[in-house]
């Protein structure tokens, strides 16, 4: 077992912890934990569900993480207050950071300003605890918050960079300026680290390294398939336009009228739920089609362990770990050619990989995997060793501690 050869202690600050969607957190902090590191975790957002409805694990976590949002009004007040007196210094580098953000744009300033009173929490916090360095997940509002802190109170930060969101609201998300001060940043995928390039000077590309995710190959393995009266095909992922579900839906409809035996399962939860509904009703598709809502991750890996195919029609993407732990289960997946995912899927070896947004390509593609059962085989044998190979979270989780220690010790 690798073994830090010395003891790194550190904070992760994350949007949401835990959160259903987002279980490679956990199986991250967890990982790192075994061997050897000591991480604290903050979150700015309490759990998504109550406490006692969370997973052992998940609750454990939980009641040791730190919520920036769960401290009262008045106890924000007194912080400020106190930071103001007793660290005039850190308040007054605070101040000066909110206030470069946003430019002339009011609600911008203020939001800046809402941030550093976290990052003021997040860095009494982390002064109290001894800790030295943040690691951020995602490049968003969480990672404004871990920008501010670290200005603020003088430690390193760092970034796991996953997109698309950051590439497409770049200002909005100050990510030039995130880039300059962040004292390293973990990629995804190649295609994400291409896309911070383009943002920065040179000089910063050498503190970019790619950091590739993992699952769990033995937790999600191939299991023998049920007998069932229709091919299953099954998607995972937060119903929301980026994921392009109404495409999936289409191309199923567009099978179905061939009169293929097909059912197609939708697992997840957001605001385009209604219209996806919507759609299925207006589509005569009830009886075919099932909208099952957020399921908790071993709910989740049963049905998709069962499935006959899983498809992601996703518009926009970074390397989506629901793909990745259908592969490690053998399940021929079809997607789409979208940023990191041709990284993960090349196109008739692991799996089938069409235009975005293309309906006859989708369900092509679907038709193609429906009527050949060697290629059904093929490509879920395939993925599985490329999962195995390259997107296996003991490996990979060593990689990142390794790269943890070069970069901090």
């Amino acid at each position: 077992m690798f073994l830090a050869p010395k003891k790194i202690r550190m904070a992760y600050l994350l949007s949401r912890y835990p959160a259903i969607s987002h279980t490679f957190f956990l199986k991250e902090i967890l990982g790192l934990r075994r061997i050897g590191f000591e991480i604290e975790t903050a979150s700015v957002n309490p759990p998504d569900r109550p406490i006692s409805k969370l997973p052992p694990l998940e609750a454990v976590e939980a009641h040791s993480t730190h919520y920036l949002k769960q401290v009262s009004f008045l106890d924000a007040l007194s912080v400020l207050v106190t930071i103001t007196f007793v660290h005039p210094r850190v308040a007054l580098r605070g101040f000066r950071a909110a206030a470069r953000l946003g430019d002339y744009d009011l609600s911008r300033k203020i939001y800046a300003f809402f941030y550093m009173v976290e990052a003021f929490l997040l860095g009494r916090w982390m002064e109290r605890r001894d800790l030295h360095h943040l690691h951020v997940h995602f490049g968003g509002s969480v990672a404004t918050v871990a920008m501010l802190a670290a200005e603020a109170w003088g430690f390193d930060y760092s970034l796991t960079i996953h997109g698309p969101e950051e590439f497409y609201e770049v200002e909005h998300c100050y990510l030039p300026r995130k880039i300059d001060q962040a004292k390293f940043i973990f990629c995804i995928s190649d295609f994400c680290r291409s896309q911070l390039m383009k943002y920065c000077d040179p000089a910063h590309w050498d503190k970019m390294h790619v950091i590739r995710l993992g699952v769990d190959t033995e937790e999600c393995k191939p299991l023998p398939q049920k007998e069932k009266l229709a091919f299953e095909i099954v998607c995972v992922g937060r119903l929301v336009p980026a994921k392009g579900q109404h495409i999936l839906l289409r191309a199923f409809s567009l099978v179905r009228s061939k009169g293929y035996s097909v059912h197609l399962t939708f697992i997840g939860d957001g605001p385009d739920r209604p219209t996806l509904e919507r759609e299925v009703s207006e589509r005569d598709l009830a009886a075919h089609v099932t909208v099952l809502g957020s399921l908790n991750h071993d709910q989740t890996r049963e049905r998709v362990s069962h499935a006959d195919i899983f498809a992601l029609a996703s518009f926009a993407e970074g390397v989506p770990v629901a793909l990745m732990e259908a592969m490690a289960m053998g399940i021929p997946c079809v997607s789409t050619v979208v940023a990191g995912i041709p990284e993960l899927i090349r196109d008739k070896i692991d799996g089938l990989l069409v235009p975005a947004s293309s309906v006859d390509a989708f369900a092509s593609a679907i038709e193609l995997l429906l009527l050949d059962d060697d290629s059904r085989r093929r490509l879920g044998a395939s993925a599985r060793t490329r999962i195995i190979e390259c997107y296996n979270l003991t490996d990979n989780l060593k990689l990142l501690a390794s790269m943890f220690e070069n970069c901090i010790l």
